[in-house]
């Protein structure tokens, strides 16, 4: 047969009792969890910088990332709310590259999910118990959910994923907010039928139960930029697309939370990293000019690392991506103090 049964890897329940969350990380993620949900009710008017590396593919580096970010993340806590990026799966458009942690705990050796599981609970709880913060991941795979769902505060759901129906029926499971990006062509139909099923409760197979969920409630749009038949880069972060958005929203009166997170990178930046800071700006500056844009856009999306630009995997550059190029620290704390004045 094609597939080739390697080994069977640890229980969800295996990975939580062999990595347990100690008692501060569970109160963080309580408190963390109900500040960010406030966001998207809009019982708070914070706004959140989801921001971090492209891929978190080095413990060491990431926490060094991290502890630097939870200093600024103080500093700027009466008006902005972070949420890091601990990307532990990586979508590959063609298959081939790095995966993430979870695949392959060390980029340069043979894929390793047992390890990177391990690997991956492991950075994510001393993310937590070092610098009091709760972050945001891909759901690459939906049947991974369960690893962590006690430890993450938001998951994205990617553009070649959001129109998967297991994607959008786990999402219905979840608590916590969960963004649906526009897919790669673009269309916001697509995102926003993704949301409306989020939304909703369905009976479904996974992990070889017959489960049911309740909806999920912060479930949520996410702009990031498409790409044409010529393979070019059409942005959507725009004055013009929020309110497109805005308005889509209001023929979908069902909806609850209406909101809108916008993704400074990808496709909205034609991967050209440093524009970034400048899209961010644009987004705040819609939002002031517009009351109803205010209520909607609750974040943007920022990649960010230690070392600004990407390697090649082998490079060795410490703090520096090996997935998508990245601002480096010195950029991204000045953004941060930019936003908090902006605001």
């Amino acid at each position: 047969m094609s597939f080739q049964f390697v080994r069977e890897v640890m229980s969800p329940e295996e990975l939580k009792t062999q990595l347990p969350l100690s008692d501060f990380a569970k109160k963080v993620k309580k408190e963390r969890d109900e500040m960010i949900k406030k966001v998207f009710t809009g019982e708070s008017d914070k706004f959140l910088a989801i921001i971090g590396p492209c891929s978190a593919d080095n413990e060491d580096a990431v926490l060094d990332y991290l502890n630097r970010l939870a200093k600024v993340a103080e500093q700027v806590s009466d008006k902005i709310i972070v949420i890091p990026r601990i990307y532990t799966n990586k979508p590959r458009t063609t298959g081939e590259g790095y995966k993430g942690i979870v695949s392959q705990p060390d980029p340069e050796k043979q894929p390793d999910f047992q390890e990177g599981l391990l690997a991956m609970r492991r950075m994510h709880l001393r993310a937590m118990d070092e610098t009091g913060l709760t972050a945001a991941d891909e759901m690459l795979y939906p049947e991974n959910w369960l690893y962590i769902d006690d430890i993450l505060s938001y998951v994205a759901v990617g553009a070649r994923s959001v129109e998967d129906q297991q994607h959008r029926l786990t999402i219905s499971g979840m608590d916590i907010p969960a963004g649906m990006k526009n897919p790669t062509s673009g269309v916001l139909s697509v995102m926003m039928n993704s949301v409306v099923a989020a939304q909703a409760s369905h009976t479904f197979l996974y992990r070889q139960y017959e489960v049911n969920t309740t909806g999920n409630p912060l479930a949520h749009t996410i702009l990031r930029g498409a790409t044409n038949k010529h393979n070019q880069s059409i942005a959507n972060y725009h004055y013009e697309d929020l309110l497109l958005v805005h308005e889509m929203y209001a023929e979908h009166p069902k909806l609850k939370n209406p909101a809108c997170i916008v993704d400074a990178n990808h496709s909205n930046s034609n991967k050209q990293y440093m524009e970034q800071p400048r899209i961010v700006k644009e987004v705040l500056h819609s939002r002031r000019v517009n009351s109803d844009l205010a209520k909607l856009v609750k974040g943007v999306m920022v990649e960010s690392y230690i070392e600004p630009g990407s390697q090649k995997v082998g490079e060795h550059i410490y703090g520096k991506s090996i997935t998508d190029p990245c601002i480096g620290w010195a950029t991204t704390e000045k953004l941060l103090l930019e936003m908090a004045e902006l605001l």
